[in-house]
């Protein structure tokens, strides 16, 4: 049982705090990072150790006004040839400093709306991925897919490129709360979607839902959520909606009086993780469900979860390289990131230069403090003796000493036996707050999304 005033007086429904699906976060990024950090440290991986590949389209016919990813409309057709032709010289500048041999176990295609490409676009891309890197035979594709942006014909693109594993934004069925949020996306075409997919023998289906939208109720995200299992999508990923307008300007259209407040939006989070659990999938780190014999699920339970810029995954590569303007490659170095902004990787690729603007170089214990991060988030736990194997003992007497003081102040969420700091299922609402203890660095209030 849940004793909402303890977890109240530790700052659940008054404080913002970092997702981490990194450390440190993107907002201690410096800027103007030396480009020529992509070259050397592309050079510098081990050969032997596959990599993941994410390419970037910021593209989207009709902007969500609920999203603040980096995106923008598409406008003119001719600025999406002018991307892709970007996109296809930075996967020729990568492959080019990469070590001989190297394998890719991983291709994610995200936006935007990758979707948006034609068929002959997407051939076009996707074949130079095939030419231009050694793809392991038993690679993972992942797309996300708009169901308003998807046919016969593109779909059979992507299924003759290894299309396995594909990914579907639903946010709400309710179809006031689409119109509020500038997402009418209609469950029929969501449902045919699914089929069509399932029908070419895609076996993992992943659904995007959010809480904490305007106008929404309990009542009208439980026959959301209804619908959505309806599906049988392998995994779900169950996130609260992030209203910062003061940074992604196209929330203003969103009325702030439309939406719940953070006692609802913590009911709304407890009556969604109830419903997937009466359904059968298993809760899997602090936002996801999957179905047990998902890649996810088995991942959490032998110890394997990860954590990344995509949310939480079953990939365990340390290296995640990031292809298009505003993604972020990570490194056993640290994080490089594009320019967010198309007309400055314009500017660069076009130069046949990489567009690295922002990043992190990782110093003293950031390494160290990004694996415990990543454990609690993805286990409720740290195991400092598994860190010692990793990281040498001096900084790991370090944490130990934080997390002493967390159970202190933590007192009955959070406690530490054997050398493992464990949270408490009572305490996991508090898991991002936790992970914060651990964080070296200074978190602005306004530059994160409420803690639930």
């Amino acid at each position: 049982m849940l004793n909402i005033s303890r977890l109240e007086s530790h700052g659940l429904f008054n404080r913002n705090v970092p997702r981490y699906t990194s450390y440190p976060t993107a907002t201690h990024f410096t800027n103007s990072l030396r480009a020529d950090l992509m070259p050397e440290w592309l050079g510098r991986l081990n050969p032997k150790e596959p990599i993941s590949l994410y390419l970037h389209v910021p593209f989207c016919r009709r902007v969500c006004w609920f999203c603040a990813c980096r995106t923008q409309g598409l406008g003119e057709d001719g600025r999406l040839e002018r991307y892709l032709k970007a996109l296809q010289v930075e996967v020729e500048l990568v492959a080019k400093h990469l070590p001989v041999g190297i394998e890719v176990d991983r291709v994610h295609f995200g936006g935007g709306t990758p979707t948006l490409l034609t068929p002959d676009q997407l051939d076009a891309l996707l074949s130079t991925i095939n030419t231009h890197f050694d793809l392991h035979h038993e690679r993972e594709f992942s797309v996300e897919i708009d169901p308003n942006e998807i046919d016969e014909d593109r779909l059979d693109v992507l299924i003759r490129h290894g299309l396995n594993r594909a990914s579907i934004g639903v946010q709400d069925f309710d179809p006031e709360i689409q119109k509020a949020i500038g997402r009418e996306q209609s469950y029929e075409v969501t449902r045919d979607c699914a089929a069509m997919l399932r029908s070419r023998g895609v076996k993992s289906l992943n659904a995007d839902i959010l809480y904490g939208l305007p106008y929404q109720t309990e009542e009208r995200l439980s026959r959301s959520i209804e619908q959505l299992i309806g599906l049988s999508p392998d995994r779900v990923a169950l996130y609260g909606y992030a209203h910062v307008p003061w940074m992604a300007k196209r929330q203003v259209m969103i009325p702030d009086e439309a939406l719940p407040s953070t006692r609802q939006r913590f009911g709304l989070s407890e009556l969604a993780k109830n419903l997937f659990q009466n359904n059968g999938y298993q809760t899997i780190g602090i936002d996801h469900f999957a179905k047990p014999t998902d890649g996810l699920a088995i991942a959490s339970n032998t110890g394997h979860l990860r954590r990344n810029f995509q949310g939480y995954t079953d990939d365990v590569s340390s290296t995640l390289i990031g292809l298009g303007a505003s993604s972020i490659s990570k490194f056993p170095f640290g994080y490089l990131q594009n320019d967010p902004k198309t007309g400055g990787y314009y500017e660069r690729i076009e130069k046949n230069e990489f567009a690295v603007t922002r990043g992190h170089v990782f110093r003293m214990d950031d390494a160290l403090r990004a694996r415990a991060v990543e454990m609690l988030l993805c286990d409720f736990a740290i195991d400092f003796d598994a860190l010692g194997s990793e990281f040498p003992d001096d900084c790991i007497k370090t944490l130990v000493s934080l997390g002493r003081h967390a159970t202190e102040h933590f007192d009955g969420f959070v406690e530490l036996q054997d050398q493992v700091l464990s949270i408490a299922a009572e305490g996991r609402p508090l898991t991002r707050i936790i992970a914060q203890w651990f964080d070296a660095y200074e978190v602005a209030n306004t530059a994160h999304s409420s803690a639930i």
